[in-house]
């Protein structure tokens, strides 16, 4: 059958525009390919040039523990990173902190203050420190439950933000290791900072009234105790070592004996960044005498003591004394009973606090 023209040209034209679509179908089937290279080009490249880092997912205050729980992964470009950003699972292994018995630690932040628990039994159970030891433990029906770390734990230096990025510069090991002549020692003859609060570290300073000032004893952490239900207003209680203590009743003796002295406390900005200062104080003759006879100063101690004994500085301070004339050891006494006043009104008042909390929880039983 012959076709006509008319039928000819629609059978060209539809075989034209057939080919006209499969040439443009072609070019866009091209350009979407291109640009699925192109993306798949760019998202490799941007992955080589990103990486896995860990940012904090809450607040934290120098000087606080760090545990992995207070940690979340994130991806960003390496060069919108600090170079030592923190990355990698061995460095975040380390923040697991965890018992001997794998129990891990976590930490809860309530009322703006963060605390340890221990994940033991399927329960968060308070993980405290020791005040005396800086030993961790539990408490299980009343009674303590002593509980070893299989790791130090990883301190903050500085205070920082929710998201900031984990680094090396930030964070330090934390080091409870206490040697045998620590004690607790309390003080309510020191000048406090008026925003002083516990777990701040402070140095105790004594300052002279013709402008000499020294430092006694550095970067100690402190603990105000509580009486009555009050923070204690004058009291403080600190970690000495024996050289310590010995340096400290020195220096309250000299502080009383002197007209217009004064012993007080200088808090650390960044106690997790900061180092401690250096002693300089020297310590009277008759502490001095004390280091070969005290068998509770370790040999180390009577060597720094020894060393930090300056004659001319001891000489300015028993001049200021002998300025303070016949007054000086009325001083003395009168301040002295003064301290043991304060203590045994603050010790009483915490014993009637005391009874009172029994005599609520008894009623409350009842």
């Amino acid at each position: 059958m012959v076709s006509n023209p008319m039928q000819r040209k629609a059978r060209v034209s539809f075989l034209l525009g057939m080919l006209l679509m499969l040439v443009i179908l072609g070019a866009v089937i091209a350009l979407l390919f291109l640009q699925l290279k192109n993306y798949q080009d760019e998202e490799a490249a941007e992955k080589a040039a990103s990486v896995d880092i860990y940012v904090l997912n809450t607040d934290v205050k120098s000087g606080q523990i760090i545990t992995s729980d207070m940690l979340s992964r994130k991806t960003l470009l390496r060069t919108l990173i600090p170079a030592d950003a923190i990355g990698d699972q061995t460095t975040l292994d380390n923040y697991s902190l965890q018992d001997k018995e794998g129990n891990s630690v976590v930490t809860q932040t309530n009322n703006g203050e963060a605390t340890l628990y221990l994940q033991k039994d399927g329960r968060n159970i308070e993980l405290q420190q020791e005040d005396t030891t800086d030993s961790y433990y539990i408490e299980e029906n009343g009674q303590k439950e002593y509980v070893e770390l299989s790791t130090i734990p990883v301190v903050a230096k500085v205070s920082m933000k929710q998201n900031t990025v984990l680094t090396r510069e930030l964070i330090t090991k934390g080091n409870n290791t206490i040697s045998d002549d620590i004690r607790r020692q309390e003080y309510n003859v020191i000048v406090l900072p008026t925003q002083l609060q516990t777990g701040d570290y402070v140095d105790i300073r004594l300052t002279l009234p013709t402008g000499q000032d020294y430092i006694v004893v550095s970067k100690k952490e402190v603990t105000i105790p509580t009486v009555d239900g009050t923070d204690s207003a004058e009291s403080m209680w600190i970690n000495l070592s024996e050289e310590e203590i010995l340096t400290m009743s020195s220096a309250i003796v000299d502080a009383f004996r002197i007209e217009g002295s004064k012993l007080y406390a200088t808090t650390y900005t960044e106690p997790g960044l900061q180092n401690a200062s250096t002693p300089t104080y020297s310590i009277s003759a008759e502490a001095y005498s004390l280091l070969t006879t005290d068998p509770n100063i370790l040999e180390e101690a009577k060597t720094a003591l020894r060393n930090r004994y300056n004659v001319e500085q001891r000489q300015n301070i028993n001049q200021n004394i002998q300025n303070s004339g016949e007054t000086a050891n009325e001083n003395l006494n009168t301040k002295m009973q003064e301290s043991i006043t304060k203590t045994l009104e603050e010790r009483q008042k915490y014993l009637e606090g005391l009874a009172s909390e029994a005599t609520t929880d008894n009623t409350t039983t009842e």
